[in-house]
Order: C-alpha cells, then structure tokens, then sequence
C-alpha cells in the first residue's frame, strides 16, 4: 500500500472528509513521526507495533568496484518492531506453502 492508496483508503471509509483534508491529516501524522523520531523518540502504536531508532555503529567495508577498504560511519536508522495484535494478524491470514521455494 502506497500513501496515496492509504489517502484513498481513508477518504472512501470517511466520507464527510474530502480527498484533500485526508491527504493533509495523513502528511500531517507521518510528519508528527519523522520528527518525533529525528528527536531520539520511541513511538509506540498499541495493536500495530512501534518505532525506534538503532545505532549502527562505524565499519570497515570494501568498495566492489576496486576492492579498497571504505570506512563506514555510524549510523542512526529507524526501526520498526511490529505489535502482537499485528504479528497475529497477518499469520493467521497469510497461507503456509511448504512445497514452493521462496519468491524472490
């Protein structure tokens, strides 16, 4: 799902809200969460899951190109670690099919 299919989503299950109030309630949450977490904060969405930010710290990698050795320098990255409710959810509805390989 796409942000533009959530805003669609979310204008046809609410009907009293049009395309463009839905589209500036949905920009104005995700905003509300990238600067909470650019702030260092957790975000904890009860039933859905939460997110946090992971250190990463400094490495030694190799460029693939010349095969030189590149320092990596640490980094903040956001991490998301789904709810329960969520977990649940999605194996319960998802089929198991233990004769095909993985797509990839």
């Amino acid at each position: 799902m796409t942000r533009s299919d959530l805003v669609a989503k979310l204008a046809e299950r609410f009907g009293q809200l049009t395309q463009r109030d839905t589209e500036f309630a949905v920009k104005t949450i995700l905003d509300a969460m990238t600067d909470a977490l650019a702030r260092g904060h957790r975000i904890e969405i009860r039933g859905f899951g939460s997110f946090s930010i992971n250190r990463r710290p400094p490495r030694v990698g190799r460029n693939p190109r010349s095969g030189e050795k590149v320092t990596i320098p640490e980094k903040l990255v956001p991490h998301f670690k789904p709810g329960k409710a969520l977990r649940e959810s999605v194996d319960d509805r998802l089929p198991v099919l233990d004769d095909e390989p993985p797509s990839r």
